[in-house]
């Protein structure tokens, strides 16, 4: 089997978690397995309830809720530090035998930025997974090394947004 790639989207824009699933459901409508792994976000965005119902896509249940980071005080901070090793570690284990063919990492350079996980984590996991394992990693800033670490590169860049005009995240669209 091929090796699998890293890709890497980042930005301010809408739509990076969208082009990851995207490419997640691209793999299991070629007979692949895809997991999802989403750091700092709750269980209750509508496409995981639309994602238990594609056949070979999978997700690590996250937590029911989750505060913003600039909302969380030290205790909350530590919750999150666990709870992000936690999810790392288990998609290591799911994936060390080679059952999926892509790995979505969704959000983790914001959870790198954060300090809930640690660069040297991310990195770990994909000098160690699978050689076919395709991984796609989301988030707003990533590190130097994150970018380096990855084979494509996708920035997104918000020119308009209806939130600047006060229209909040709407079900269905945002998330």
């Amino acid at each position: 089997m091929e090796r699998g790639l890293v890709h890497l989207y980042w930005g301010d824009g809408k739509g990076k978690t969208t082009c990851a699933l995207g490419l997640g459901l691209r793999v299991c409508g070629s007979g692949g397995r895809t997991l999802l792994v989403q750091f700092l976000k709750n269980n209750r965005s509508s496409e995981r309830a639309a994602l238990v119902h594609v056949p070979g896509f999978e997700s690590l249940p996250g937590p029911e809720q989750i505060p913003f980071s600039f909302q969380m005080n030290q205790r909350e901070r530590e919750e999150v530090r666990r709870l992000c090793a936690d999810l790392l570690k288990e998609a290591e284990t799911r994936c060390a035998d080679g059952a999926y063919r892509l790995l979505i990492l969704d959000e983790v350079c914001d959870a790198v930025e954060e300090q809930f996980l640690t660069e040297e984590q991310v990195l770990r996991c994909l000098a160690e997974r699978p050689a076919s394992l395709e991984v796609v990693l989301t988030g707003h800033h990533p590190s130097g090394a994150l970018q380096e670490a990855a084979d494509y590169i996708t920035y997104f860049q918000a020119q308009r947004h209806p939130y600047e005009k006060g229209v909040p995240a709407r079900q269905g669209i945002e998330y």
